[in-house]
């Protein structure tokens, strides 16, 4: 493990604050400065779409281009969000100034009211908040997490770990069958590593099946942290397994349905995705092996006939994008991607189950770790 910085997450929190607060306050003095100089002020917004990512061969990640859009205070189709941007901006560097943290949730409502004289509302959704708060992140060069807001927290680990949580000391080999719930931040200042005796990282898609593997004691027999993401991973749970890897230098497996959705799953780990191209390098994780679930498993481990999900006119066009996408053109996985639109059916971890209550655990999982049964 690395040595520990010697900073307390206090004091180090209190510093990226400040650093975070410097940012927000050049923007709002750089539009002052417009206003002052009979100038339009404007905002530089990165455009987050597929037209402005790229994927990066060398570090095998999507990558955010350098097109950005101009946000205007005197133009009538952009001077509501011109507004919303400062209001969220204008909250945040409360939340910073106090050093507290809030949920994007409770910033929407912070944010909401209705103007003066009118019946308009600074915001009517939380879909309207939401990717403001992105445009800030990028704008100020900022996290999410170093603006002190969170999402709902997604994802349980538990495994061969000891962690520091906020200065408290939790064993993730001492939390029963619930696991350890991971934070919406999880970045140093939160979140430290103690003691680690693992020599992996499993990630699971689905909580069922971690919830099995955890029953089984699979992390211990195996001397691995093992987490799930339940579904498509949260920024905290892609977090922690992107620390995990590069802090800790564990290997990381992934185990997902066998189906496109788990497939892009796998990739969002590995590449980062294209809508938070911007936080890839803190994010993405190109050395994540893919262990399964795999089309091919069917045959090769005698499952019946009854386990098979007919792909339907969804799943189809979903997979045959991605065969297009640059990060999935290496033969293996035009290969397997292929063979799962030929084939028509997709299949769901729990179908393992058809051979015994513990077969993930005790067959499958271990002969592709001993085969290196994996892609990449």
């Amino acid at each position: 493990m690395k040595k520990p910085k010697t900073e307390t997450p206090s004091s180090d929190r209190k510093q990226r604050a400040q650093q975070t607060l410097g940012r927000l306050t050049n923007l709002a003095s750089q539009t002052l400065s417009a206003l002052e100089q009979g100038q339009n002020p404007t905002l530089s917004i990165p455009i987050r779409a597929l037209s402005n990512v790229s994927f990066d061969e060398q570090r095998r990640m999507i990558q955010l281009g350098d097109r950005a859009q101009a946000r205007e205070f005197f133009n009538k189709s952009m001077a509501k969000k011109f507004m919303q941007t400062f209001l969220v901006m204008d909250s945040v560097k409360e939340l910073l100034e106090s050093n507290k943290t809030t949920s994007i949730r409770d910033l929407f409502y912070m944010t909401k009211h209705t103007i003066k004289g009118t019946k308009e509302n600074t915001f009517d959704s939380q879909d309207e908040s939401d990717p403001i708060i992105e445009d800030v992140e990028v704008a100020a060069d900022s996290l999410r997490e170093e603006l002190h807001l969170f999402a709902n927290p997604k994802g349980r680990v538990v495994g061969t770990l000891t962690i520091e949580d906020c200065g408290d000391e939790i064993d993730l080999a001492r939390l029963g069958s619930g696991g350890y719930a991971i934070p919406s931040i999880v970045e140093d200042f939160t979140i430290r590593f103690k003691k680690c005796d693992a020599e992996f990282v499993l990630v699971v898609e689905k909580f069922a099946v971690w919830a099995r593997l955890n029953e089984d004691k699979y992390w211990r027999s195996a001397k691995c942290i093992l987490v799930t993401t339940e579904g498509q991973g949260a920024r905290g749970a892609r977090r922690l397994i992107q620390r995990l890897s590069s802090e800790l230098k564990l290997p990381v497996y992934v185990l997902v349905d066998a189906d496109p959705w788990g497939l892009y799953i796998y990739s969002v780990i590995k590449q980062g995705s294209i809508s938070l191209a911007f936080e890839s390098m803190r994010l993405a994780l190109p050395g994540a092996r893919f262990i399964g679930m795999s089309t091919y498993d069917y045959q090769e481990f005698k499952l019946p006939e009854d386990v098979k999900i007919d792909m339907q006119a969804t799943d189809i066009a979903r997979a045959k994008e991605m065969l297009a996408y640059p990060w999935f053109a290496h033969k293996q996985w035009q290969r397997e991607i292929s063979a799962m639109i030929e084939m028509g059916f997709k299949m769901e971890l729990e179908a393992f189950s058809k051979r015994g209550i513990s077969f993930i655990t005790e067959e499958y999982i271990p002969k592709k770790l001993r085969d290196k049964d994996w892609l990449q």
